[in-house]
């Protein structure tokens, strides 16, 4: 058998095709392939010069692509054995080989699952742990039943003046109920860009609805409520519950909380050791014999019984009241807040744990909250706001004009309805820059330009969400006021709206920058569309009268970043030190 007969063309001695079989100890003819082929490695043909030598390795030859070498030949009826090794004779088998490396790697999988699955059972076993430290109370149907991920949210945080823990008996009234000594309605924007934190002064003269509430017994009992009565008695007073805290908010906000969240002297002690402490600044030196608060004038990190101490000192600072104390707790919370934030704390497992701990300890949520799923999903949500646009600020009051000596306060009737409104309506109270950019680009775009006159405005009224009314009273205000007499009532809305809006066409932008400036429409307000046909058949504009809409002839204000006159507010991205 020569070369060129296999399809070869270099010289290629046909000895070499017998090929010795280690496994037989017999001659075998393998054909070589005719094209170049990988190295794969046979013994060559004995030399009667090798003696007693160990043959030689085998000689390869290139292989051809697509193409494999064709198996060694053997006899008949022996069991097919597994190739050598290159260069290697009296080796182990390969099949023994590959069953110690299965043993090995089975029992490195078996040894991680376990890793896996001990440390999943000990994850699985602290949740439970956390899950056992939180206390609930029903919500009584007070709520709205909880927050949700695609709505704004309204969290409202009570502290209370109960003595109960370590150390805080010594602190006077050792027997109080815990009464709503410190209150704060937490707004967060639906998009979650910006967030109000409302403090309600624990001295506001209130009306206390009728509050039914839940016994132990199962059974549910209706505590009657009470009118001119101090804010703080919604709590603890006549066996009242938090859920009685929260009806009392709604009846004066006229804003529902989604969930609550109680919280006594302990957890201001343990949530501000938990984070290493928490900054404050003083205007000037304190020592306050019953707040028990001794501090310079500067900044301070404090934590603990100290902690405890700032928040509830109010006669060293300011007028010496509630109101003074109660700008000491919102420096407080927005430095805490900023603490919490901090990659120092996120970033830090054993102060997450201790945080962990201490929250769920200290803190009674409602029944919509009582588990760290559902407390994490809102600490997930309010982990979204910068701190940058949490504004602080408590209810516009004035003295109760029915005392002579002032203890108390009252709802100061010209700015708190507009305060509560923006809440309602979900403005806020500071600026968002990018809000404030986009708001002026509408503006600009919208409202710069020629206006019609009056007397060529076409426009049909509808009530989308305004008290019942408004839109014949807005019309007839226009027809006999404004000198908009090309105008019409068309009824209601077919879905309520919070903001009043002013829909046209491209064509109509001169009537309604007329009708915008009579009413004192933002540019966001203002929608471009389509016209729609009136009653005769002509195309005209269509305003909406939204829950905004405060009445015929009053111009509505701007929907972005203002806020009425007087009344306080502060940011929760720096620290300002209590004077």
């Amino acid at each position: 058998m020569d070369a060129q007969g296999r399809g070869r063309a270099d010289d290629v001695d046909p000895a070499d095709q017998w090929v010795l079989n280690p496994n037989t100890g017999e001659y075998e003819l393998r054909l070589t392939p005719s094209t170049p082929q990988s190295a794969v490695p046979r013994p060559r043909r004995p030399s009667p010069d090798d003696g007693a030598r160990t043959p030689r390795s085998r000689t390869t030859s290139p292989e051809a692509p697509g193409r494999t070498v064709p198996p060694q030949r053997r006899r008949r009826g022996a069991p097919p054995e597994e190739a050598p090794l290159p260069g290697r004779r009296g080796h182990r088998p390969a099949k023994r080989q590959k069953s110690k490396a299965k043993k090995v790697l089975m029992w490195t999988g078996g040894t991680m699952a376990l890793v896996v699955l001990a440390a999943a059972g000990a994850g699985y076993l602290y949740i439970r742990h956390l899950n056992g430290n939180i206390t609930s109370v029903s919500d009584d149907g007070a709520s709205t039943g909880g927050f949700s991920k695609d709505k704004a949210i309204n969290i409202l945080v009570i502290g209370t003046d109960k003595r109960t823990g370590a150390g805080n008996t010594s602190y006077g009234d050792a027997g109080s109920v815990g009464h709503a000594d410190t209150t704060i309605l937490l707004h967060v924007s639906k998009d979650r860009s910006n967030a109000t934190a409302l403090s309600i002064p624990r001295d506001l003269i209130v009306d206390i609805p009728d509050c039914p509430t839940a016994q132990e017994d199962g059974t549910t009992k209706t505590i009657p409520g009470t009118e001119g009565v101090r804010f703080n008695t919604s709590l603890g007073q006549d066996g009242r519950t938090p859920s009685c805290t929260a009806r009392t908010v709604t009846e004066l906000t006229g804003i529902t909380p989604d969930n609550f969240v109680v919280a006594d002297f302990n957890a201001v002690k343990t949530l501000s050791s938990a984070v290493g402490g928490v900054e404050v600044c003083l205007a000037k030196d304190i020592d306050d014999p019953d707040s028990k608060l001794k501090l310079s004038a500067g900044t301070h990190t404090i934590e603990g019984e100290q902690a405890l101490a700032f928040v509830r000192t109010r006669h060293s600072v300011g007028y010496g009241g509630d109101l003074s104390r109660i700008e000491l707790q919102q420096q407080f919370l927005s430095s805490l807040m900023r603490k919490l934030k901090s990659n120092d704390t996120l970033t830090n497992p054993s102060k997450m744990i201790r945080l962990a701990e201490a929250a769920t300890e200290a803190l009674t949520v409602d029944s919509q909250l009582d588990s760290i799923s559902k407390l994490t999903n809102l600490g997930l949500e309010l982990g979204k706001l910068n701190t940058k646009n949490l504004t602080f600020t408590t209810v516009p009051v004035i003295d109760n004009p029915a005392e002579t000596v002032k203890t108390t306060v009252v709802v100061n009737e010209t700015t708190a309805p507009e305060v509560f409104d923006m809440i309602k309506n979900d403005v806020s109270f500071t600026e968002v820059k990018a809000q404030e950019k986009k708001e002026k680009a509408a503006i600009a775009a919208r409202l710069k330009g020629t206006k019609a006159d009056a007397s060529e405005v076409r426009v049909r009224v509808l009530n989308g969400g305004a008290e019942s009314g408004s839109a014949q009273a807005e019309l007839e205000y226009l027809q006999n006021e404004a000198g908009v007499l090309k105008s019409e009532n068309a009824g209601n809305a077919d879905a309520t709206q919070a903001k009043t809006t002013l829909e046209y066409a491209p064509d109509q932008a001169d009537e309604a920058r007329r009708l915008a400036d009579i009413m004192g429409l933002s540019g966001s307000a203002m929608k471009p569309g389509e016209s729609v046909a009136n009653s005769q058949g002509l195309p005209t504009m269509t305003l909406t009268l939204g829950e905004d809409f405060k009445g015929a002839g009053v111009k509505l204000n701007s929907s972005s970043g203002s806020t009425p006159e007087g009344v306080q507010k502060s940011t929760a991205d720096k620290v300002e030190c209590a004077k």
